[in-house]
């Protein structure tokens, strides 16, 4: 299954590397096992798009050095993929990118970054501050929580991306969706998802991201028929069978890009 060019997960916000938390669970060590040759961003967890992807793009230049090859695939969580767009279009990556998928990315924004900064901007700022200080002894950079999610607000339109969005670059993407009844679903995003479903009039969400805002490239549905929310997907907190499911998932996307040459 070993894919042409080497595979590098790129998380999204605040989902990291730390001593108590992993940003993609076991997923990398399940890709490495069926062959792949797999990577983790460690990116800033609340970086702002443009600071984000500066980083990226070392991550990949530092990659292609120590693999040799001559491009990489993104798989790319929520914010990931914005920063990872940020870095083909705006930073001159197009040419070193096989392929990028993205994975529930609020490439429309999110309901729940808008919520949050119509609260009061002390309130926002001061939570801001905690939030960098906290990130900086995590390993950060360069966080800037203010801004990040104030990048994350909903939008209602965005210009036209389509499997073009840039040349030579093979881009898709998938979606998810909490569906009612799951107690299952994590923690994490109970709250969200009870805002999300209010704010959004009931329309489809992995609890943090709506379904239209996920639409990019070749769109290809959700991830998995069940449900699985924003967090679960890429291995954080799941219970049960639905673990196997999303390695599956993953098992079979790497296939895909095997078989496609990339």
């Amino acid at each position: 299954m070993k894919t042409r060019y080497p595979i590098l997960l790129v998380h999204g916000m605040a989902l990291k590397d730390t001593f108590f938390m992993k940003s993609w669970g076991k997923i990398d060590r399940i890709l490495r096992e069926k062959g792949c040759t797999v990577y983790k961003s460690r990116v800033d967890g609340f970086g702002t798009v443009e600071n984000n992807a500066a980083q990226l793009k070392e991550e990949v230049c530092a990659i292609l050095k120590e693999t040799g090859a001559g491009k990489v695939n993104l798989i790319a969580h929520s914010k990931g993929g914005l920063d990872a767009k940020y870095m083909i279009k705006e930073l001159g990556m197009a040419d070193k990118t096989a392929s990028l998928t993205t994975l529930c990315t609020p490439h429309r924004g999110t309901p729940i970054a808008s919520l949050v900064m119509r609260m009061p901007k002390f309130a926002v700022k001061t939570a801001a501050f905690f939030i960098n200080t906290a990130y900086r002894i995590l390993g950060d950079r360069n966080p800037d929580s203010f801004t990040a999610c104030k990048e994350l607000m909903r939008v209602e339109s965005i210009e036209s991306e389509t499997v073009n969005f840039a040349d030579g670059v093979m881009c898709q993407s998938f979606s998810a969706t909490v569906k009612k009844g799951d107690k299952s679903a994590d923690f994490v995003v109970a709250i969200p998802l009870m805002f999300s479903r209010f704010i959004e009039k009931g329309y489809a969400t992995d609890g943090l991201v709506p379904r239209d805002s996920a639409i990019f490239g070749n769109y290809r549905g959700d991830c998995l028929d069940g449900s699985v929310s924003h967090t679960e997907i890429v291995d954080f907190m799941v219970l049960g069978k639905k673990r196997d499911k999303i390695f599956a998932f993953y098992s079979a996307l790497c296939e895909e890009l095997a078989r496609q040459g990339l």
